[in-house]
């Protein structure tokens, strides 16, 4: 089997793969794994670009368990908090998202006495969630369930059915429009740090329904250790991963994908492929644009380019600080005015979201000094335009030709990243005296480097966006079809464009295309917990106002069994 692409999709699925007898190796284009779920290190600072939280990094859930089977947290210490998020308007007042709804309640009923119901209603719409979040379903696709595995599973839900009714059906910019105080009308669209206005009510609850329950928390050592454990469970159980490896073609013959031609001209055969890179790379170029039947072509040619349906790009700044910040909150969105807003470029929504990154990953940077990581959705064509020069590749030297970038990205490229990173500065600074003069290292990307490093479309992170026509599609196309091009055989797609969602749906989309690969080939699926290192260990930290006087319980030896 070869797979393309060692991101987390990749990754999984060659785990799984080796784990059910499948020789295997991945073709990486970069020089390490990971993907999107990565860092870099600048002097004695690491910069980690992605996990601000990490589904089922507790236990107690078939999340958890895909994260055990593949070695991802196992000798590590998971970090949980008390607040999801913290929203701070533009006049200093500020929400706390506690996960534990009792504290929720009582803090927005201090904040808004006025909201009294919305805000009741909501609380209890998230005990409700907390009740039913480890039944949610991870391990196995649904179109493989037995009726009777149907049957179970859906019997879990009845007695919620009102809830995930009328949360599916209601965005949470529909819903936040019924509190009269304009902070909690702006915070509440900003629990998941970034505005998302396609988003209904039910993804807010399952988040925060998941730090609740503390499996939302981070592991200890970031993104890139999060990869690099996972790469080494793949190595263990026999598999192969060649880097700086970049797939140009799929190799089909009598409509049979049979292996990949590198950009270095080697053809690797195969009897099987699967790609785990960007999904309009691989359909688009690397097999040509054959194989879409006409609901793939609607998908990959008209959807793909409507606004909204795929996520938004990053634009990150990361400042390594001399100092450490103590009474900095660990992640808060802040809300802008419109001339701060102004300053950052392709910005989305008026937020700036700010992450302290000593609370979440100590080991990351010195004793007493911290990594500041902050962020905001971007669009891609500005940094774009900006970019573009008299000189172009006719190959990216790391993305995909469907977006090629300029060779040198120019001077105006060059200064829009640092004017944005002197307004990130400069609004910190006003809010932390000192910290510009604390500052010893920095580093600024955009959409565009997200496109040069992984080669995803448009700088995602995470493609197919959820609850919208593109993500409710593609679902329904691998309910129909599996994770296949119809016509095309010994195929499979796997990582985040398979599925919707985060880091977890890309690690149990590879479980989920092996169950298919495994029926295909009339075989029995298996995977097993790697006991190669202890279970993870779980502190609590806490964060709000009150800080360490009001911690949640703190976890019971039974819940820290997988």
């Amino acid at each position: 089997m070869i797979i393309i692409g060692g991101g987390l999709g990749g990754l999984s699925t060659g785990a799984y793969a080796r784990m059910n007898g499948y020789r295997t190796r991945i073709f990486e284009m970069h020089e390490i794994p990971g993907g999107c779920c990565t860092g870099w290190d600048r002097g004695n600072y690491t910069f980690d670009a992605c996990i601000s939280w990490l589904l089922g990094n507790g236990p107690g859930n078939e999340m958890h368990q895909i994260w055990l089977e593949l070695g991802a947290l196992q000798g590590k210490e998971m970090r949980h908090f008390d607040v999801f998020n913290t929203v701070r308007g533009a006049d200093g007042r500020a929400v706390y998202f506690y996960c534990d709804p009792d504290r929720l309640e009582a803090h927005l009923l201090e904040l808004s006495p006025a909201d009294a119901h919305p805000v009741r209603a909501f609380c209890a719409g998230l005990r409700k969630f907390i009740a039913c979040l480890p039944s949610y379903p991870f391990l196995k696709p649904v179109p493989l369930m037995t009726r009777r595995e149907r049957w179970r599973m859906l019997a879990g839900f009845v007695p919620y059915f009102n809830l995930f009714r009328t949360s599916m059906t209601t965005l949470m910019t529909e819903y936040s429009t019924r509190f009269k105080d304009p902070l909690l009308r702006e915070a509440f669209n900003y629990i998941l740090y970034e505005k998302h206005p396609g988003f209904p009510v039910l993804p807010f609850y399952f988040q925060m329904a998941a730090q609740a329950h503390r499996s939302a928390g981070v592991p200890e050592g970031g993104s890139l250790g999060l990869a690099r454990s996972i790469e080494q469970r793949y190595l263990r159980l026999g598999g192969e991963i060649t880097y700086n490896a970049l797939v140009e073609e799929i190799l089909v013959k009598d409509d049979r994908a049979i292996g990949v031609r590198l950009a270095n001209g080697e053809e690797h055969y195969a009897d099987i492929v699967v790609s785990a890179c960007d999904g309009p790379a691989t359909l688009l170029k690397l097999l040509d644009g054959r194989y879409l039947d006409d609901d793939y072509a609607t998908l990959y040619r008209e959807t793909l380019h409507q606004p909204g349906m795929v996520f938004p790009g990053y634009v990150s700044v990361f400042l390594g600080l001399r100092r450490s910040f103590p009474d900095a909150e660990p992640t808060t969105t802040h809300l802008l005015d419109d001339a701060t807003a102004a300053r950052l470029t392709g910005i989305r929504h008026p937020s700036l979201n700010i992450q302290f990154r000593n609370r979440f990953y100590p080991e990351l940077s010195p004793d007493d000094t911290t990594v500041i990581y902050a962020t905001y959705f971007s669009d891609t064509a500005p940094w774009r335009e900006l970019a573009e020069g008299p000189e172009r590749l006719t190959r990216p030297r790391r993305g995909t030709e469907l977006h090629t970038l300029p060779v040198r990205r120019g001077k105006a490229y060059a200064l829009a990243k640092r004017r944005t990173r002197d307004a990130v500065v400069d609004f910190l600074d006003a809010r932390y005296p000192g910290l510009k003069d604390s500052v010893a290292v920095r580093d600024t990307s955009t959409p565009l480097t997200q496109i040069r490093y992984t080669g995803s479309y448009e700088g995602t992170f995470l493609g197919w966006q959820p609850f919208v026509e593109s993500g409710e599609a593609m679902e329904e196309l691998v309910k129909k079809n599996g994770p296949v091009l119809p016509g095309l055989r010994n195929f499979y797609l796997s990582g985040v464009w398979a599925t919707t969602g985060g880091l977890i749906r890309a690690a149990a989309a590879g479980r989920q295309v092996m169950q298919f690969v495994c029926r295909d080939d009339g075989l029995d699926f298996t995977a097993s917990v790697d006991t190669s290192a202890p279970l993870p260990t779980h502190v609590l930290v806490p964060v709000g106002p009150d800080g360490p006087q009001a911690p949640l319980a703190p976890l019971s030896r039974e819940r820290l069994l997988p």
